[in-house]
C-alpha cells in the first residue's frame, strides 16, 4: 500500500496533477504520523489494516466537511473535498454492496450468538477485523442494531 501511494504521488508530480499530489501527501503524512506513534508502542510500522483505517477515517472526515461546506453555501470547497475522497478511495478495497453488508451482519450476529444490543460491540469488532476498508461501519452498525433490536 505504501509503495502504491508513493508511486502514484511520483506519477502525479510528473503529470502536474496538483490536487492528487496534495491529497497523496496528506495520506503519506497521516501514515507517517501513525508510524511514529506506533514506535512508542514497540512497533516498527503500522500494518496494512491500520493504513486502511487511516484512509477510511480520512474519507469520513471529507464527507463531513463536504456536507458542512454545502450547508454553508461553499459548493466549490465541497467539490474539492469530494475530489480528495475519490483519490483516497482508489487505494481502498472494493466497497461491498449494501445487501451484501446486511447479509454479512446477519451472519456475524449468528456466529457470535448475539441476542441483544449488549452484544453489538462483539459483532462490530468481528466486522472491523474481517472487513477493514470494505464497508461503511456506521451503516453496518445500524444494520446490526436493527437486526438485534
Amino acid at each position: 500500500m505504501r509503495d502504491r501511494i508513493s508511486q502514484s504521488m511520483k506519477e502525479a508530480m510528473k503529470s502536474g496533477k496538483k490536487r492528487r499530489v496534495s491529497t497523496l501527501r496528506l495520506v503519506s503524512a497521516a501514515i507517517k504520523d501513525r508510524d511514529i506513534a506506533a514506535r512508542g508502542n514497540g512497533k516498527e510500522r503500522v500494518s496494512e489494516d491500520d493504513i486502511l483505517q487511516i484512509m477510511t477515517k480520512m474519507i469520513k472526515q471529507r464527507t463531513e466537511s463536504a456536507r458542512m461546506y454545502e450547508e454553508g453555501g461553499r459548493p466549490e470547497l465541497a467539490e474539492q473535498e469530494r475530489e480528495e475522497m475519490e483519490i483516497i478511495r482508489e487505494f481502498l478495497p472494493r466497497q461491498l454492496p449494501e445487501d451484501e453488508v446486511r447479509a454479512i451482519c446477519a451472519k456475524v450476529i449468528e456466529e457470535v450468538d448475539a441476542t441483544s444490543l449488549r452484544d453489538m460491540g462483539k459483532c462490530m469488532a468481528v466486522l472491523k477485523e474481517r472487513y477493514p476498508g470494505q464497508m461503511d461501519f456506521g451503516k453496518a452498525s445500524g444494520y446490526v442494531k436493527e437486526l438485534l433490536g
